[in-house]
């Protein structure tokens, strides 16, 4: 599908007298659109609950617009439990699902009420130590079931490469083990694939974890008040790639919970989902400026942004679109890499990018950067984070965090010897 900015030049231009590149801009408009679609292709159940997986983009004021359709947060480690807590979640608007946990992760998770998806057989052991034996009356388990995750257009995943989750037999011992210390509701989790762009997915996985919890009711008596379908759901990085139908994802769902687990007597369960990447990716790009060009073997656009603003093509080779704002209709007859500053050759945007023909000064709008985009940055060659910018509905941007300042970078030394040449520094 055509990629199409949600900002215009002129709009790139006057947010950038504000706020200088590179920065982070998320679309408030499209953000409430697909939470309505989702919120709508899963409303044929009734307990159905989006958690958004805190890790994509954790920034509150993002997580507080889904907040307004009733959804909750994935969480995977205190800071995002604390993050959770400061947009008013907490209780059954908190799914805690982590692995090789810190006990204090548990304790905060177990303050805050929240659902706790144990990972591992042995930290059913290690909770119950925490807790002083006293576990919560609802609690999950998360599978892993080996092998490769295959569907009818080949292989998706390998989950029996995958650090996550549990063996069946692991999990059967483990709901049995959780009902004898007095846990009365169960939910069930796995994460199979990621980033599936196919409609297929939810719902094969939903046939195989449905027909698993019919299996295990009927051998250890337990009742699932949900299952939990996580991610995995995935957007079109490429133009010529499919796109997902979150309306036709969730009827395929509906179909399978209908032929599975309504004749087996659990039409009660409700349906979760934690999905970040399809919930915020397209509605988050990441503006940056031209600002060197280079003519040697290959031809060079230096950016004002590298990898630290955006690590992804650097550490998975992803492909991200890029748009010349400005230059949308023009022929894309020249071939670039685009690349930021930091000292190691993957610093790539794009490699032999067909693209108009760049300009220093030009604004380059580097699309469905609004999941694992900020939140993967780093500070490496002392590069700073930059900000994120909410594009509000009626074409305003407020700024949601501010960028990183050579204060932030050193703080952590301000009581070094050094402390003080270090102001020195930044001061001349």
């Amino acid at each position: 599908m055509k990629k199409t900015p949600f900002i215009t030049k002129q709009q790139a231009e006057e947010i950038a007298k504000t706020y200088p590149t590179p920065f982070y801009l998320y679309d408030e408009e499209g953000i409430r659109k697909n939470c309505a679609a989702v919120k709508e292709a899963f409303s044929w159940n009734p307990g159905f609950v989006e958690y958004f997986a805190v890790k994509a983009t954790p920034n509150p004021f993002l997580m507080d617009i889904m907040q307004d359709y009733g959804f909750g947060f994935d969480c995977s480690s205190y800071t995002e439990l604390m993050l959770a807590y400061a947009v008013g979640a907490e209780g059954s608007k908190i799914m805690f699902s982590s692995n090789d946990t810190p006990e204090e992760d548990f304790l905060l998770a177990a303050k805050l009420n929240a659902i706790l998806n144990l990972d591992d057989f042995t930290h059913i052991e290690f909770v119950e130590k925490i807790l002083d034996g006293k576990f919560p009356e609802t609690m999950s388990l998360r599978y892993n079931p080996g092998g490769v995750f295959q569907m009818s257009n080949g292989i998706m995943d390998n989950p029996g490469d995958s650090k996550y989750g549990m063996t069946k037999e692991q999990l059967m011992e483990g709901y049995k083990i959780l009902k004898e210390k007095g846990v009365k509701h169960f939910g069930i989790h796995a994460f199979l694939a990621s980033n599936t762009v196919t409609n297929e997915y939810y719902p094969q996985l939903a046939g195989d974890l449905f027909s698993l919890a019919r299996e295990i009711r009927e051998k250890l008596d337990i009742h699932f008040s949900f299952i939990n379908l996580s991610g995995g759901v995935g957007v079109d990085y490429r133009e010529e790639e499919p796109c997902n139908d979150i309306r036709t994802i969730g009827e395929g769902v509906r179909k399978q919970y209908e032929d599975i687990l309504v004749p087996a007597g659990m039409g009660d369960v409700a349906i979760y989902t934690e999905m970040g990447r399809f919930m915020l990716a397209p509605y988050g790009a990441l503006i940056t400026k031209a600002i060197h060009e280079k003519h040697i073997y290959k031809e060079y656009i230096g950016v004002d942004a590298c990898a630290v603003n955006l690590m992804r093509p650097a550490m998975y080779g992803a492909y991200h679109h890029i748009t010349v704002l400005g230059k949308e209709e023009e022929n894309r007859d020249h071939v670039y890499d685009v690349v930021g500053s930091l000292c190691e050759n993957n610093d790539k945007f794009a490699i032999d990018r067909a693209l108009p023909k760049i300009d220093k000064g030009d604004y380059l709008f580097i699309h469905d950067a609004g999941a694992h985009g900020h939140s993967m940055g780093y500070n490496y060659n002392g590069k700073l984070m930059c900000a994120e910018l909410l594009l509000k509905e009626d074409g305003s941007a407020e700024e949601i965090r501010r960028a990183q300042t050579k204060e932030d970078y050193f703080a952590t030394l301000d009581q070094t010897p050094y402390a003080k040449a270090l102001r020195e520094a930044g001061n001349l």
